[in-house]
């Protein structure tokens, strides 16, 4: 029985971080905000986080969820257009977009907040890319000389770019990227 009030705690805090980022924005909220919101102590929320990024950044993680994976169809460019697809309508429906913009912000005056941003969201998309780019080289589908890194960072650096400058974000753009990324590597 504990576990599952620490579970149902948990899931009310980040679910509070997360909605509040989007309604109030990084700077105007609080441990205390957030305690209120969820219903616990603030105590609770040191317990498991050191700090508002820490809750944050663990409410940004889990909001991704399986929305990062890249399907395997053996089609590379309609797999990632799925998977930029759904990272694109995670950002602009959720509190997903507006957190990672504060994490990044926050991050630049706090290090270790901003080395776990990279471990935790930038990292394991960069592994999954890799090892999809991986997958679909053995299958012929692209060029052996095709660049995976330079192939990676304009796939997901256009959508970081756009969602830092809160530009539009829209599944017919995507469609151009792959367009231009992937003409010259099939």
């Amino acid at each position: 029985m504990p576990a599952n009030r620490s579970e149902q705690s948990r899931r009310a805090i980040l679910d509070a971080s997360i909605s509040m980022i989007g309604e109030l924005g990084y700077d105007d909220i609080s441990i205390e905000a957030i305690a209120r919101r969820a219903g616990v102590s603030k105590q609770t929320i040191y317990r498991w986080w050191p700090s508002k990024g820490a809750v944050i950044l663990d409410a940004a993680t889990e909001s991704l969820g399986t929305v990062v994976a890249i399907p395997d169809t053996g089609d590379i460019v309609a797999d990632i257009r799925t998977q930029l697809t759904a990272i694109l309508d995670l950002i602009t429906t959720t509190g997903f977009g507006p957190a990672y913009r504060c994490l990044i912000a926050a991050g630049q005056s706090d290090p270790d907040l901003l080395r776990d941003l990279f471990q935790r969201i930038i990292e394991p998309n960069i592994d999954d890319f890799r090892a999809r780019y991986a997958l679909a080289h053995q299958r012929g589908e692209m060029r052996a000389d095709a660049d995976w890194q330079t192939m990676r960072d304009l796939l997901y650096g256009v959508v970081e770019y756009r969602l830092i400058h809160a530009m539009p974000l829209e599944p017919a753009y995507i469609d151009s990227v792959l367009a231009i990324v992937f003409q010259e590597v099939r």
